[in-house]
């Protein structure tokens, strides 16, 4: 195998989503499997559809695109851009809107396409990311409904995300309020009700989740086995499907304080170091180009990453009882932040086995 690698395990991802999919339907809720961390690959999409994900999710029409032929209704996460209403109809079953003026220019390219598009109208609950404010939500659908072209399949909400609200039976309980608002306002009726992300797996384990939220989207929880709103592993799930392997390139003891006046480093910033004495230092075969190094966690916990340039990564292995070797492969978990740098970049060979 070449290296700096991304291994990634379909059975474990299909495993996770099939676990979390069984809990979300006993609470009468679907999952729309997020495809966006792992930048929609579709070998693993595909182990999300093989574990109980009725539809895919992502925020980038490219990666739409790529999972085109996969044979689930496809869903646009990221708000649309008016510029590309063309693309978001011809593309995706259903897209996430908050804009009117996009809704009218999604409405339009439907007609001309005969198509009808179908929408989840985004109201925000206080995370403060995307979304109507929900004092002006009811108004807003009224804007919207008779609109040709469009249908509106759905109410949401995003929590967690960017505010780091964290979603409970009051603000959940809200969106259904609102929902129900609508129905009798307008005489409709609204099929999905989106209540969120991985944050709110919580509220599914503790049967806490408010009647009619029957979606949700999940992508950190079926990706790396963790909810979002407290950082809790899930039980049963795999923490490792993915796994980041670098190749030490240089293992040599050197002192750990700087030898000469210090500067400016490579980025701009004036580092600090703690004298430690001579320590083993080794260099991995990555670095700020190729990967989020705040974002990887050694699996062999007596390796201290110190830092990294653009191409190496800096390590000490003083405390390491194994005895490494240049060549050896040091693998690393990944936080969300981690895995969507390695997934994005071009300098780091994705296996799926």
């Amino acid at each position: 195998m070449k290296y700096p690698a991304l291994i990634i395990d379909k059975k474990k991802i299909e495993h996770n989503t099939s676990l979390l999919a069984d809990k979300c339907r006993k609470n009468g809720i679907n999952v729309a499997a997020v495809s966006k961390v792992f930048c929609a690959i579709p070998e693993v999409a595909q182990a999300m559809i093989d574990g109980g994900a009725y539809m895919l999710a992502d925020s980038r029409l490219s990666h739409l695109r790529t999972l085109k032929e996969l044979g689930v209704p496809k869903m646009l996460l990221r708000i649309p851009m008016k510029s590309r209403a063309d693309e978001v109809v011809d593309l995706c079953d259903v897209s996430l809107n908050s804009e009117i003026d996009t809704i009218s220019a999604l409405s339009e390219a439907a007609i001309r396409k005969n198509k009808v598009h179908n929408i989840i109208i985004m109201t925000d609950l206080g995370d403060l990311r995307e979304g109507v404010w929900y004092e002006y939500l009811i108004d807003f659908v009224g804007q919207v409904v008779g609109l040709k072209g469009i249908h509106i399949q759905g109410i949401g909400t995003n929590l967690t995300c960017y505010g780091g609200v964290i979603p409970d039976a009051n603000n959940l309980g809200k969106l259904v309020e609102l929902v129900e608002q609508i129905e009798k306002r307008y005489n409709i009726t609204i099929e999905t009700v989106s209540g969120g992300n991985s944050s709110s797996l919580y509220l599914v384990f503790k049967n806490e989740m408010p009647k009619r939220i029957n979606q949700l989207r999940l992508g950190e929880s079926i990706a790396l086995g963790l909810e979002t709103a407290f950082g809790e592993r899930i039980e049963g799930t795999y923490r490792d499907a993915f796994t980041l392997a670098l190749e030490i390139i240089e293992l040599k003891e050197k002192p750990s304080y700087p030898h000469g006046q210090i500067g400016m480093d490579a980025f701009g910033q004036k580092p600090v170091f703690e004298d430690k004495g001579i320590r083993l230092r080794g260099i991995l075969a990555a670095g700020r180009q190729d990967l989020n190094l705040s974002g990887i966690i050694p699996r062999d916990k007596c390796i201290k990453i110190i830092g990294g340039s653009s191409d190496h990564l800096l390590a000490d292995f003083a405390d390491c009882s194994h005895k490494y070797k240049v060549g050896d492969i040091v693998e690393f978990d990944l936080t969300y932040g981690g895995l969507l740098a390695a997934s994005t970049s071009d300098y780091i060979l994705k296996v799926i086995v």
